[in-house]
């Protein structure tokens, strides 16, 4: 295939396969009379998904009380022998499972196969994310037929999903240590201690966290009805 300029990679329509590392391959089964199986998502990614899925579900849940509380303790005793008390306890070890399935994700982009990362950089990107845009929205379109995730699915993936992860875990993070400011190794400066410059004082620290969970959840309801709009309308 002829070089050709950024732009035209990117709004052109050639062949994503002469783009890829032919080392991150997906394995492609036989079935005969011309007809193959793609294994388009790997263990490793299915794994991380529904381990993903779960924390979010607890977070969202246990975050969502903590924020909003209706119950409160009828007795004086240990912190995690009230409702709040334990509630936040498995808001906390569930952040760091979440965290740990972030960090997972992240290392088998660069390791996975074809489908596990972002690239705009394949030929069509930009036209696939518009003309799939408008296929979702029920305008007349030309959306691409697509193994793995279409344009539009990618860049919700890495630039809402991935960047409210981010912001969650970031905060998350803080908020956890902060209790133990100027004690703690994790707040130093080189760590969590630039956290406040970046995004505030402690209110505002959560509101920042907040606004991330409400666009992860809100991102959570559209990939579902999305995931079952392409299966049974279109199904791909």
């Amino acid at each position: 295939m002829k070089k050709k300029g950024l732009m035209d990679h990117i709004f052109g329509a050639h062949n994503y396969e002469d783009f890829y590392n032919p080392k991150r391959q997906a394995k492609i089964k036989d079935l005969g009379d011309g007809k193959v199986k793609v294994l388009v998502w790997e263990l490793p990614v299915r794994i991380w998904h529904w381990v993903n899925f779960l924390a979010i579900i607890v977070l969202m849940f246990t975050g969502l009380y903590i924020a909003l509380a209706f119950s409160s303790a009828r007795f004086e005793t240990h912190a995690t022998d009230f409702l709040m008390g334990w509630l936040r306890w498995v808001h906390f070890v569930t952040g760091f499972v979440f965290m740990a399935a972030l960090l997972f994700r992240i290392y088998w982009t660069f390791v996975g196969n074809r489908y596990t990362t972002f690239d705009i950089y394949k030929p069509g990107f930009i036209r696939g994310l518009w003309e799939s845009l408008k296929f979702y929205i029920f305008l007349p379109n030309k959306k691409p037929h697509t193994i793995g995730h279409n344009a539009l699915a990618q860049f919700a993936y890495w630039i809402f999903f991935g960047l409210c992860s981010i912001i969650l875990s970031i905060t998350g993070l803080y908020m956890f240590f902060e209790p133990q400011q100027g004690t703690h190794f994790m707040m130093n400066t080189y760590i969590l201690g630039w956290v406040p410059h970046v995004f505030g004082n402690s209110v505002k620290l959560h509101i920042w966290h907040q606004g991330a969970a409400w666009g992860t959840m809100i991102f959570m309801v559209a990939h579902i009805y999305l995931a079952f709009r392409e299966d049974y309308l279109v199904r791909e």
